[in-house]
């Protein structure tokens, strides 16, 4: 660690940032890599980080073609859980927390992962019927989750309308202890800064505009600063996936819609967990500088827009005062929206392609920053060793000509 004196210390903090020392590097684009990742989001740099780290192949790219973490990784609310229905699912997401647990000290980069719990509302019978089957799928895949009555519920977030007049009765709910948030930027800024430390290439403001494909094999791509060259390409493109593939010449089963998202003023701390509720497509949390968190459902429309809609954010808001009558006269102060693609099955894509040594990683839909250490881990070595990994193996593309799907549309929700 770099030790200052007073002196030292006075002097950098007049300095305007212009002596403090870069996380990362800006380097010039190599002619040739051994591996490219296309996408600087949270999976793209954990993926290379991982790589780096875990398989010691550091002649790697990343290319962004605007700035790290810009894209979804900086859209989203943060919220991190494993409680997912099927076994395929359940154990990629429980991969990731694992990782999460630990990702701080792995990474000598402070995440702020707060594992203060989540809770799915269970509105009707038939929500907590689905809550009790996923609750028991849970456990026997040794995941923490407990199906809670209304009155528990109460206990945990005393300023919930639990009451029988509510507009959405609380029935119970399902409660993860182990899930909680993270701060998204320090996740990206963690893994560039690990995967620049190991050798990695970030090339930001670097669009890709085609592949170089040879007798069915990808050689590289086409950018705005040049012809690079790679014969293993992993695409992590979150809502562009589906123009990149088009580009190599395939289509994926994917729909790219704005998913939207909105934060309040800053309030004094008031609630201490995540409330979701699929049925109502609303949920909120309380991040540490005392914003309200509240996110909604997807654009029903297809769309690339990184904004919100009017109509969306005031049914979301509607449902929310509903639940939390107190949050009736709070202003909100911005909101946004994050193209996310959509798989038929409401699960992702960790896939080889048509074209040899081209990867997709995909198709997260709702639910991609929980997934951010697992995604990269595992897709690392996929690239690695040019097969998929155990945990993606499930998750290939050939899913959907031989049907074994993987339908995670009530532990996703309509968002998260």
């Amino acid at each position: 660690m770099q030790r200052y004196s007073g002196f030292g210390l006075v002097k950098h903090a007049l300095s305007h940032h212009e002596n403090w020392q870069r996380q990362w590097r800006n380097p010039t684009p190599r002619k040739e890599y051994d591996v490219i990742i296309i996408g600087g989001g949270g999976h793209g740099l954990a993926t290379a980080y991982y790589l780096a780290k875990e398989h010691g192949i550091t002649n790697v790219a990343v290319i962004e073609k605007g700035w790290l973490g810009g894209g979804n990784t900086a859209r989203n609310t943060t919220i991190v859980r494993s409680n997912y229905l099927w076994d395929e699912s359940a154990a990629l997401y429980e991969h990731s927390m694992k990782l999460w647990e630990g990702l701080s000290q792995d990474l000598n980069y402070n995440v702020m992962f707060s594992q203060r719990g989540v809770l799915n509302l269970g509105h009707t019978l038939q929500d907590m019927r689905d809550i009790q089957r996923r609750v028991n799928a849970n456990r026997l895949n040794g995941i923490d989750s407990e199906a809670l009555d209304a009155q528990q519920v109460q206990e945990i977030v005393p300023i919930l309308d639990c009451s029988k007049r509510a507009r959405y009765p609380v029935m119970g709910a399902s409660w993860q202890p182990r899930a909680g948030v993270a701060r998204h930027d320090a996740v990206a800024w963690g893994f560039a800064r690990g995967a620049d430390a190991r050798g990695v290439d970030i090339l930001q403001q670097t669009e890709v505009t085609g592949f170089k494909i040879l007798d069915g094999r990808v050689v590289g791509v086409h950018t705005n600063r040049g012809d690079i060259g790679a014969k293993t390409v992993g695409c992590v493109a979150a809502g562009n996936s589906g123009v990149l593939a088009r580009m190599a010449g395939f289509r994926l089963p994917l729909e790219s819609h704005p998913l939207q998202a909105l934060v309040s003023e800053p309030l004094k701390p008031v609630l201490d967990t995540v409330v979701m509720s699929n049925h109502v497509h609303g949920y909120i949390s309380q991040s540490d500088k005392g914003d309200l968190v509240i996110g909604a459902g997807i654009d029903g429309y297809l769309g690339y827009g990184q904004r919100g809609s009017y109509s969306t954010v005031e049914h979301t808001l509607q449902a929310i005062v509903e639940m939390f009558p107190i949050f009736s006269r709070v202003r909100m102060n911005r909101q946004w929206g994050g193209i996310v693609d959509t798989c038929p099955d409401a699960c992702p894509i960790l896939s080889a392609t048509p074209v040899k040594g081209l990867f997709f990683n995909c198709g997260w839909g709702t639910g991609g920053f929980k997934a951010t250490p697992g995604s990269g881990h595992v897709f690392a070595a996929t690239l690695a060793k040019g097969q998929a990994h155990p945990l993606a193996a499930p998750f290939s593309i050939d899913r959907f000509h031989t049907g074994a799907l993987v339908d995670e549309h009530g532990a996703a929700g309509v968002a998260h």
